[in-house]
Formats: structure tokens, sequence, C-alpha cells
């Protein structure tokens, strides 16, 4: 497959085999978050963001696995920096038991491990003085050890905003705020505060800002005086420098501006969750970047094939044994591919590229006349349409699908494009033109609200 040639190239989607192959997977397979039958056939073409299906369809992936595969398929940027290597079994150790070589010096490995990529991990967050590494399983796990760590600091409450996702495990599950689905019926850690998240632009109408004495949502829960909860109490305030999953919103900069202030204040810490827009998705190599707001932690993972809880020595527990994972740090491969992946994303300036092409798709998308978009955000390659109806979206999911473009919905109505981060401008363009023609499909014209629809039933 050549990459500077290849276009979307549909028969049928899902075609029979993908099919056969999506009913064989479900036979055993919990429900969970399949979004339509994509097969994607191993043994067949796919570079960057083409990848070939199990019935020989060709497609282009604007998902990038939700930010888990930044550089797409088969990217030679980090194959070619692992195939000179000679693989062992295992290659999965105790890793917070044992440590692990995997040849020359620490300086100069053969292959680099995970003390390799909880290095290049602090020189990326060292401008936020954070300097130590705790590498886990996950993004959600990474989230867990964040708490657990600002926990351990004191206090026994937590802040989370709307919209917010933090992941699955019951700890991090206690912090979501996007849909009722992920929550229901699950016992939740206690003492969590919600409050909003603001994404406004101008005037605040999400009921951020108030009259009272903080003139914003916590600042007058805090208040020593006037406040109804104790800052002391407070462990950590927690959110994405992005939103993801609850419509891929920017934070309004008088919001972060009250966030800085909270967190001198009060000394809450801050743990900014960087796993769907860290490692330059948003043009950046950190979402937080963007922001005025200096974090206490940061969490990683997606991408970067392993969780991370980076923070500075002094904020994780002396005491071994606090903090501890079978696999965490000891994945092999996972590490390697991570440092690659590190290691591509700076080579080649991939934070610059995905601004340029963020910008790109954002002039093409707004330049396009459509009486369903209501909305264009996002940084970088980290990008959303919103649309009139949450039926509407589906229907443009759908409709992209049969021109061959895979896309995401998030949020309630909001659909997301994640390219890779090397995305070039051709790419961009055939996934703008594959977008702009699915919206002249019949059925994303006919689509309509389900009746009975409550935004409240998903945020």
């Amino acid at each position: 497959m050549d990459r500077e040639t290849a276009t979307p190239d549909v028969t049928e989607m899902p075609g029979p085999d993908a099919r056969k192959w999506a009913e064989y997977h479900r036979r055993h397979a919990a429900p969970s978050t399949y979004v339509y039958d994509f097969v994607w056939d191993t043994t067949e073409d796919a570079i960057g963001p083409w990848v070939t299906d199990v019935d020989g369809n060709t497609l282009l992936d604007f998902t990038s696995h939700v930010a888990s595969a930044p550089l797409g398929y088969n990217n030679p940027k980090i194959l070619d920096k692992l195939d000179e290597f000679e693989l062992r079994d295992p290659l999965k150790i105790a890793g917070q038991d044992f440590y692990v070589s995997n040849g020359g010096t620490p300086e100069n490995p053969d292959l680099p491990g995970p003390s390799h990529l909880m290095d290049r991990l602090t020189d990326m967050t060292a401008h936020y003085d954070l300097d130590t590494v705790f590498l886990s399983n996950s993004g959600a796990e990474a989230v867990e050890n964040a708490i657990k760590i600002a926990y351990n600091q004191g206090g026994h409450r937590g802040v989370t905003f709307e919209g917010g996702f933090h992941g699955r495990t019951l700890g991090a599950l206690s912090l979501n705020r996007s849909k009722t689905v992920h929550r229901k019926k699950f016992p939740e850690v206690p003492g969590i505060i919600s409050v909003p998240y603001c994404a406004c632009e101008g005037d605040c109408t999400c009921g951020w800002q108030t009259d009272g004495p903080g003139g914003n949502r916590l600042a007058d829960k805090l208040h020593p005086t006037r406040g109804n909860v104790d800052p002391d109490e407070v462990a950590f305030l927690i959110l994405e420098p992005q939103q993801g999953e609850g419509g891929y919103r920017v934070p309004n900069e008088d919001f972060v501006a009250d966030i800085n202030h909270i967190q001198h204040t009060y000394d809450v810490a801050v743990i900014a969750d960087e796993i769907q827009s860290g490692l330059g998705r948003t043009g950046k190599m950190w979402g937080i970047d963007h922001l005025d707001l200096d974090p206490d932690v940061i969490t990683s993972a997606k991408g970067l094939r392993v969780g991370a809880t980076v923070a500075n020595e002094d904020f994780f527990p002396e005491e071994k044994g606090r903090l501890s994972s079978t696999w965490g740090a000891g994945d092999i491969i996972a590490s390697a591919q991570g440092v690659a992946t590190l290691e591509a994303i700076t080579e080649y300036d991939l934070p610059a590229n995905a601004a340029r092409r963020g910008r790109q798709l954002t002039e093409l998308v707004e330049d396009h006349d459509s009486d369903y978009i209501v909305d264009v955000r996002g940084r970088g390659l980290m990008f959303a349409v919103e649309f009139d109806t949450k039926d509407r979206r589906e229907a443009v999911v759908d409709a992209c699908l049969e021109r061959g473009l895979l896309t995401l919905g998030c949020g309630y109505k909001t659909l997301r494009l994640l390219p890779p981060l090397d995305a070039t401008e051709r790419e961009i363009e055939i996934g703008a033109n594959v977008l702009f023609d699915a919206l002249d499909d019949p059925a994303v014209k006919q689509a309509s609200p389900h009746p009975g629809e409550d935004v409240a039933d998903v945020l």
C-alpha cells in the first residue's frame, strides 16, 4: 500500500466476512463499546491512517484507536526502531519485583525498557518539576494511582468536572461525569465534589461563575467562612485539559485562572488527565501546555502503550508496598514501543504537524456550508464537529463508514476525528471530503431527534 496514493475503496461496510468475524467474537465477549463491525485484517496492507479490513475494503482511519495508536498502522517511524531487535520470552515480567536489562548499558541500551520510558517521560514533564514515574497497565490504573498518592498527601475528598471521563475501574469511575451508563448501580468512592467544566465562549452560561464569595462554584464551596466544604478535606482536583468522552470541550481561560487560584490558595493538588489529550495530540506535547496551570500530577496512557502516573518525587509515598503492580513496569515490548513512540513524536516534531493539520481541518470544515453543524472545536488533531442532533451525528458516523472513513462519536451529539499525528495535507483533505460527501447522504438529511431524548440521560 502506497500511503501517498491510497484512497478509500469500499464495496460494502460491513462486508460478509466482517459480519462473520463480529458474530464469532460476540459469542463469548461481554457487551462493550464496539461502534460498528469494522474488522482489521492484520495480515493485509496498512500504513499510517490507511487500513484494510477482512473484506478487502481500504479505509481511512481517523480514530487512531481513540488516540491509542498515535501514528496509525505499521508506521515506519516506530517499526524501524524495533525491527532490529531479537525478542525473547517472557516479554512481560513482574516488573515491580524485578528489574530488566535488554542488553547494552543503561545509557545506551540495545532495546529500551521501562527504565528508559520513565526517563523520557520525566524529560518531557521537567518544566513542571515532575521527576518520578509509576508505571501501570492502563489509563484507569494511572488515574487510580494518581488519586491514591494525592490522598496520601492528606484529605479524603476530590473534585471532578461535569462531562469528565477518567476510566472504568471503580475509583476512576467515581470521577466520571460523562454518561450515566458508566456509573449506574456501581458503588463509588465517597466525598467526590462535582462542578461544571466551563468551556463557554464569552459570558459563562454553564453555572461555573457565580455571584458568591469566590465568584465560581468551587471557590464558593471552599471559602473558609461562607463555604460548605473544608479545604483541608480536599486532596485533589482532576481535569482533562481538553475533555474527551465529554465532547472535546476546550476550557475557558477564566475558568483555568480560577482553578489556578484555587490550587494555590487552598493547596489542592491538580491532576491533569492526559490519557487522550497528551503526547502531541493537541499540537503541544501535553494538553495542559496550552493552559496557564501547572499540574502536580500527569496521567498518561493510550499512545504511551502503558499507563503512567508522573509527579514530583516528594508527592509519592516513601513507604514500599504502598504502590505496586505485577505487570506495571514489566511489559518489555510495550515499554519499547512507548519509547519509540515518544522518540518519533519528538524527532519528527509531530506536535507541530498536529497543529498545522488541525488548523487545516478546522478551516476546511468551517468553510463548508452545512446547516447541520453547530460547532467546530478542539486543538490540533483532537478535533470535533458538533451536530444539531444526536440522531444526525449517528447518521454521519454510519455514512462516513459506508464511504471508507472511520470516525467516532463523543459527548452528546459530537463527532470526533483523531487522525495520526503525522497525517499529511492530502490525507486531511481526503478525510474532510469524505465527511462532506457523507453530509449529503439521504439518511443524514432525514435524521431527526429520537422521541424523548434527554441530554440529562447522557451528561
